[in-house]
């Protein structure tokens, strides 16, 4: 075969992979896709644990608009992953409450799997507001992964 073979089939296979690709601003616009939970702490306290959480999945570019009420991050790649892009909202809900959104959507979306989903960043919220609650500060690295949310 010739070089000029190889051309085509690389430009094809090299759009396709640039094509997919996710970017923090895709899941700012898909706030309306996430899933929401609220938690019994202040929008504040909120604030700290959703950018732990980030810190535990180790986030990085996580980018804080308290303005717009949002923090974005982008989840590296691993070994079963090309990562993630997260978005995530804190609202006040009622007078005491906090309303939390996340979007996770792959960088990749030809990824069969991801590192990160809204459920593990919610099941991750979760514990870390159970640590709050009980007085205790918030680890630098996440808690062993046995802990199971109460229903």
């Amino acid at each position: 075969m010739r070089p000029t073979t190889y051309i085509f089939p690389a430009i094809l296979l090299a759009l396709i992979y640039f094509s997919g690709c996710a970017t923090t601003a895709d899941a700012v616009r898909s706030k309306h896709d996430g899933t929401s939970d609220v938690y019994d702490i202040s929008p504040e306290q909120a604030w700290l644990v959703a950018k732990t959480v980030l810190q535990w999945e180790d986030a990085d570019d996580v980018v804080e608009n308290k303005q717009a009420g949002y923090i974005t991050a982008i989840i590296p790649s691993s070994a079963i992953s090309m990562g993630a892009v997260v978005a995530v909202w804190v609202d006040l809900f009622g007078k005491e409450y906090s309303k939390v959104t996340v979007v996770t959507k792959r960088r990749m979306q030809t990824n069969l799997a991801t590192t990160l989903t809204e459920s593990t960043f919610h099941r991750r919220f979760a514990e870390a507001v159970d640590i709050l609650k009980s007085g205790k500060p918030l680890p630098a690295k996440a808690p062993s992964d046995t802990f199971k949310r109460s229903q």
